[in-house]
């Protein structure tokens, strides 16, 4: 349905005939964290999340997945290979 309390006209699927049934009754506004990101939308009532309904949730355990402004980086180690091992292993799986 779409949303008549805080984000008019966008489709939400917290809205039903008696209100929004989303935790508290209401979408709620960005935290600073969310500041850059390109699923912000701004509204009347304040700046929203498109994706998030509860913002400070997502960024309580770190970098919120949604987030386009931060990249999570994964470091790799480069393991040592032994020619003669590899060999060995590759050989075994022939036989």
């Amino acid at each position: 349905m779409e949303c008549k309390t805080i984000r008019p006209g966008t489709n939400c699927i917290f809205m039903t005939k008696k209100g929004c049934t989303f935790n508290g009754g209401q979408c709620y506004p960005i935290v600073p964290e969310c500041e850059g990101c390109d699923r912000i939308v701004s509204f009347p009532a304040g700046k929203y999340c498109s994706t998030v309904f509860d913002p400070s949730k997502k960024w309580k355990n770190g970098v919120c997945n949604f987030a386009t402004h931060k990249k999570v980086r994964i470091e790799s180690k480069e393991i040592k290979l032994n020619p003669l091992k590899a060999s060995k292993r590759s050989m075994g799986a022939r036989a």
